[in-house]
């Protein structure tokens, strides 16, 4: 039972969207993963996924409308629901979602990461 610094794991990379294993609960994953540019369009047909914004800002794309992110805030994407992170300059998020969540859903492409890092 060892306290998680934030800062210091999101220190530790340097690459967007790799999300890093930063703990595990309940059959839930803490991720840390920095963006800059622009992710896939992609749903998740099992999971909801929770974004809080550790440092910086985004953009959560959706097909109906663009919400705006900032530091200190989160966003719920409901599972179902198609959507696509932003951000034109690097944010530092953390992730919270079902263990079985893959990060480009029901999309795979060069962004899909199967085995994630532990941090």
């Amino acid at each position: 039972m060892d306290k998680v610094n934030l800062a210091e794991k999101l220190s530790g990379f340097s690459d967007y969207f790799n999300p890093r294993i930063a703990g595990e609960l309940n059959g839930q994953h803490i991720k840390l993963v920095k963006f800059k540019g622009e992710f896939v369009w992609h749903h998740h047909d099992n999971e909801d996924e929770l974004f809080y914004v550790v440092k910086g800002s985004f953009d959560m794309h959706m097909r109906d409308k663009i919400v705006t992110i900032n530091e200190g805030e989160f966003i719920i994407m409901p599972r179902g629901v198609e959507h696509k992170p932003v951000a034109n300059e690097e944010v530092e998020v953390m992730l919270f979602e079902p263990a079985s969540t893959l990060n480009t859903g029901n999309v795979i492409n060069e962004k899909t990461r199967t085995n994630l890092e532990s941090i």
